[in-house]
């Protein structure tokens, strides 16, 4: 709409008496009312009714909410017109001079993310905020305001032209258009408008310049707090967060000023360390939440060196869990070989890990060769054992068998020759000689390891001419079963070869076996032998327990019980064992004497 002079005049008398009675007194200083009376229409200078600063920064961020349009194009002379536009979202809007061209009408609606990410468009004109209504300038005007971008433009002491106006709801009226105190914060996030101090954040050519304000960020966060108001506190109105994502602090300021959680997979933990370092907990359990709920196999290791990094012992809990789960696939993920040697440490320790040592032993070899690039070294078996270091040790090599020993880690070249010979040894001759590695059978079970003994005395001499002790056994429910516990020698210290198996009485399969030995100290005490993996029993199904021992004699149990009831002290959980009679040769055990008294187990 094109108003005429007298129109003109009218408004310019209603909107000074507009001023006059609505605006506080600071306001009206920024509206030029300080000191001296300013003209009524023009350019009108920053201030604190909510105006959007001019950046002198070329990296300064666009306002990127309703109400703060972003005005970048210059003015183009008093011939053209513009329709009346209200303000970005329903809010208010700023007024616009005939001929210029401000970039919200036309631009695509923009997340608070990407509006911090990209730089305002200055070029060829300044981003002005009016309080009011404002007059077209001449072009010559035009280019002496484009010249100071980063300073407020000075009202013109009259048109230079006719001028032609465009209303628009005023910038200092957007309260009134957000009913709840959390809208009104949440219009702040990210927004010139009232802002006090600004973010230069990130490195290079990704700092991005981000305003905030100080009494919200002090509100939620104990660091702002100190940094703006404590002893030593900052008066600078720029601060550089050269180690912070930009991403990063834009999703802890859209919490600080809206509780919105703005995390993703390519921003998480990015966003934990930040809400970490301005100690936000409420975040913090946020990004941790949203991990937990997409911790998968391949990515388990790389989380897991996340959280030991960020200090979160309950996700790093989660991500071993996984890890002991799903070995292999976590193992094969292509993030495995990024770990640190700590965190590999950290896995080979374990006890429950549900895979063969000889794939744990050529995972490690992988992640070796990795480390070796990573160090600029050449992958030689030799810096190959060199980076793994005391994980090496970790690999229990006598858990494999002497053919997937023989086939993979004799000939590697990792281990030294009196490694490899003493592996050999062990495997192939008794009594075994001492090893430098761990012989511990893992268990891919969690919980506590349970176990049962089936006879109430123990008496002494129980021989041994290469018979197997047999007994038979089922459960009421299903169970994994370790080990058991043997009988040792009645003549003192002694050491024992002995071959234990688990058979499926109905079809005669062996479902799980061990050649090994263990060392007895002369008393009537049970001592473990392990099996190298857990042997799943099901309930109801008739099992046989078998032991071959060589060596001298030993104790043996009497007074055996055919029932035996296990509970579980946390859960309550009973588990009845039912023993009978190993028809064939058994060596003489059976439900009422003989070997085999205990069974070790997990539920």
């Amino acid at each position: 709409m094109v108003f005429t002079q007298s129109e003109i005049r009218a408004m310019r008398c209603c909107v000074c008496l507009f001023h006059s009675t609505f605006l506080c007194p600071q306001s009206k200083m920024a509206a030029g009312e300080g000191g001296g009376r300013a003209p009524c229409l023009g350019v009108s200078t920053p201030g604190p009714l909510g105006n959007v600063q001019p950046s002198n920064s070329a990296h300064s961020s666009a306002a990127s909410n309703d109400g703060s349009a972003d005005a970048t194009g210059g003015a183009q002379g008093a011939a053209g017109h513009s329709n009346p536009q209200p303000g970005p979202g329903g809010g208010a809007g700023a007024g616009v001079a005939v001929g210029t061209q401000p970039s919200a009408q036309n631009a695509s609606p923009q997340t608070a993310a990407e509006s911090a990410t990209n730089a305002a468009r200055v070029a060829g004109g300044m981003t002005t905020s009016a309080t009011n209504m404002t007059a077209t300038t001449t072009p010559a005007a035009s280019t002496a305001a484009a010249a100071a971008p980063g300073t407020p433009s000075s009202p013109p002491s009259a048109p230079a032209s006719a001028a032609v106006l465009v209303y628009r709801e005023p910038v200092y009226n957007w309260q009134a258009t957000k009913s709840t105190v959390k809208e009104r914060f949440a219009f702040l996030f990210n927004n010139e408008v009232l802002s006090d101090v600004h973010f230069l954040v990130g490195k290079g050519m990704g700092v991005q310049r981000i305003p905030a304000h100080r009494f919200v960020l002090a509100v939620g966060s104990a660091v702002f707090d100190a940094m703006f108001n404590g002893g030593m506190a900052t008066t600078s109105t720029e601060i550089e967060l050269p180690d912070v994502e930009p991403a990063a602090f834009l999703a802890l300021l859209k919490f600080l000023y809206s509780d919105d959680v703005q995390i993703g997979p390519e921003t998480v933990m990015t966003t934990l360390y930040t809400a970490k370092k301005y100690a936000v907990p409420a975040l913090e359990a946020h990004c941790v939440e949203f991990l937990k709920k997409n911790l998968r196999a391949d990515n388990a290791f790389m989380l897991l060196t996340q959280a030991r990094l960020f200090d979160e012992p309950q996700l790093a809990s989660l991500c071993l869990e996984s890890i002991d789960k799903n070995t292999a696939d976590a193992l094969a993920a292509e993030g495995f070989t990024d770990v640190d040697l700590d965190t590999l440490v950290a896995v080979l320790e374990r006890d429950t890990l549900g895979v063969r040592e000889v794939r744990l032993f050529g995972a490690a070899v992988r992640w070796a060769e990795a480390e070796t690039q990573r160090q600029q070294l050449q992958p030689t078996p030799e810096n190959k054992r060199r980076v793994l270091g005391k994980a090496l040790v970790l690999i229990r090599f006598p858990l494999m068998t002497i053919e997937e020993f023989a086939a993979v880690p004799a000939q590697s070249g990792i281990l030294t020759d009196r490694e490899v010979v003493t592996l050999f040894l062990h495997f192939t001759v008794n009594p075994k000689p001492r090893v430098d590695f761990i012989d511990r059978p893992r268990c891919c079970l969690r919980g506590k390891e349970c176990s049962i003994t089936r006879f109430g005395q123990v008496e002494s001499r129980w021989g041994y001419s290469g018979t197997s002790d047999r007994i038979r056994f089922s459960v009421s429910q299903r169970i994994f079963v370790v080990g058991f516990g043997l009988y040792g020698s009645i003549h003192g210290p002694t050491d024992y070869q002995v071959n234990i198996q688990i058979i499926h009485t109905d079809s005669n399969t062996v479902l799980g076996q061990n050649d090994t030995g263990f060392s007895c100290d002369g008393s009537a005490n049970t001592f473990r032998v392990m099996f190298k993996e857990p042997v799943e029993i099901l309930p109801n199904v008739n099992y046989t327990a078998c032991a071959t021992l060589k060596g001298p004699d030993s104790h043996y149990g009497t007074k055996g019980m055919r029932k035996v009831t296990h509970e579980s002290p946390a859960t309550g959980t009973k588990t009845c064992f039912t023993f009978c009679y190993a028809a064939g040769n058994n060596n003489g055990t059976s439900v009422e004497d003989g070997q085999i008294p205990e069974v070790i187990f997990y539920t």
